[in-house]
């Protein structure tokens, strides 16, 4: 479970005394706990990674607000932020895989945006960002 690797990795950092790994993996580990506090039982895989993604996600949203301000300090903070976020996700698959995973689940010309993401959302959780997705199945519809 992602929930233990987080927390054997949250107790590295303390060790450390790496400040922002510390931070990063508190906030992940807290959001998990939250989820998993919500919903009255352990989360599956998938959810946590969509914990994970969601994290990712806001970094992603923080350092475009960083570098369209400016703010080198902010930047190189938020791009550590995202690697250590990335090291909880599978493998990031690229457009070409993406593409070929899509049409072999059956995406195809002429179908409407909905229909393939539905298709492509849980055949893709974790291992594509959303907005990757959605480029390469607009490319593809």
């Amino acid at each position: 479970m992602l929930k233990t690797e987080v927390f054997e990795q949250l107790k590295k950092a303390m060790k450390e005394k790496d400040v922002l790994a510390k931070g990063v993996l508190t906030l992940v580990k807290s959001a998990l706990d939250s989820a998993e506090k919500e919903k009255g039982e352990a989360l599956s895989h998938d959810e946590e990674l969509a914990i994970i993604n969601r994290e990712v996600k806001q970094t992603n949203q923080a350092l475009e607000g960083a570098q369209s301000a400016g703010r080198a300090d902010l930047i190189e903070k938020e791009e550590a932020k995202l690697v250590l976020l990335k090291s909880f996700l599978p493998k990031q698959l690229s457009e070409d895989e993406i593409v070929e995973k899509l049409t072999a689940a059956g995406v195809t010309k002429g179908m409407s945006m909905g229909d393939a993401m539905k298709i492509a959302k849980p055949l893709l959780n974790g291992q594509a960002e959303g907005a990757v997705i959605s480029k390469v199945v607009k490319s593809l519809i």
